[in-house]
């Protein structure tokens, strides 16, 4: 994790969690400082491994907090679209748990952390279990091969529409970074072909690799992953369209699964900083979840060695304290 957020710099006093966000204009207030605060931040490196994230600009950047009620608070580039790589992996996981129950999922993917990077071969020789966890890359795809339907479209569907409602929104596929992925993916395809052998790939596996890059390439905004977290917090059902959209159990596993492994090996430093559920993805974005409160979407290409992005880890970690949002915080009762 990015050494400023190691830091003990002064962000202001910290709020404890009291169940609900606090009131609106304080929202606001904090949205706009967090996003003052750290825009000027030059660290990190953009994703150019996958061709078309290497055209982002290092200036991109917005935030949004999501309330349970449905409040927006946004500042930036919040409606700027960009592709939700990885960030798409919990919510394919709540809905694969929707459709197979979570019993299944759990004992066909696992729910551990690997400690590994998100695209490790040796996590995969390493831990009996294979799969893992679904927030890295043998998980995810595991997951999707999961997804129900007749062939490969109807599987799509299934992910795509689930992801929409999600968002509130129809999401729509990049096609440019679908074709740039899919033509640089050669290691996502020898970890499904890998997981065959040990017989934890539940279709073909090359379908399950070209549907999780298909996945991987829809488009969202920071508005549409604050909105997305906060359908997490919400118990599953959307605060914008008050759509449900999976059930309230769902929710609390797919929530427990992005705090140990969101941000891979370095969830445990993401917890201690920011105590939150949250998962990150390589072309910039960020989701958290309050439970109960809201979600949080951040847009920032520049990412640190991890792929993690730098000012989404600093905003997060910032709203997290002066919302009073972390998990872990408490105070003594008077």
């Amino acid at each position: 994790m990015h050494d400023r957020l190691h830091s003990d710099e002064a962000i202001g006093p910290a709020a404890v969690s009291t169940g609900h966000l606090p009131p609106n204009p304080a929202v606001d207030v904090l949205v706009d400082e967090a996003f003052q605060r750290y825009r000027g931040v030059s660290e990190g490196k953009i994703a150019d491994y996958i061709p078309a994230l290497a055209k982002a600009s290092a200036d991109w950047f917005g935030v949004c907090v999501a309330g349970v009620d449905g409040e927006i608070h946004a500042v930036g580039d919040t409606d700027r679209a960009f592709s939700i790589q990885s960030i798409s992996k919990p919510f394919v996981f709540a809905l694969v748990c929707q459709a197979l129950g979570g019993g299944r999922a759990r004992s066909s993917i696992g729910v551990n952390a690997t400690g590994l990077p998100f695209n490790s071969v040796m996590a995969i020789e390493l831990n009996a279990d294979r799969t893992m966890n679904p927030m890295v890359n043998a998980g995810a795809i595991a997951t999707t091969s999961l997804a129900p339907g007749a062939n490969a479209e109807e599987r799509w569907r299934f992910i795509r529409d689930g992801l929409s409602r999600f968002a509130g929104r129809e999401l729509v596929m990049d096609e440019e970074v679908y074709e740039s992925e899919a033509a640089t993916n050669q290691r996502n395809q020898g970890i499904a072909r890998l997981l065959l052998g040990y017989e934890r790939m539940y279709s073909d596996p090359e379908e399950a690799t070209d549907i999780y890059t298909r996945q991987c390439a829809l488009n969202v905004t920071a508005r549409d992953l604050a909105v997305m977290g906060a359908t997490l917090a919400d118990g599953g059902v959307n605060p914008v369209t008050r759509e449900r959209v999976v059930d309230e159990d769902r929710c609390r596993r797919v929530l427990a699964v992005m705090a140990t492994a969101g941000l891979y090996e370095q969830s445990g430093d993401w917890l201690y900083e920011v105590g939150l559920p949250g998962k990150s993805g390589v072309a910039g974005g960020l989701v958290t979840t309050a439970p109960g409160k809201g979600g949080l979407g951040v847009f920032s290409p520049p990412l640190d060695a991890a792929g993690n992005s730098v000012r989404g880890q600093l905003v997060t970690r910032f709203l997290s304290e002066r919302l009073g949002l972390n998990l872990f915080a408490s105070q003594p009762a008077a």
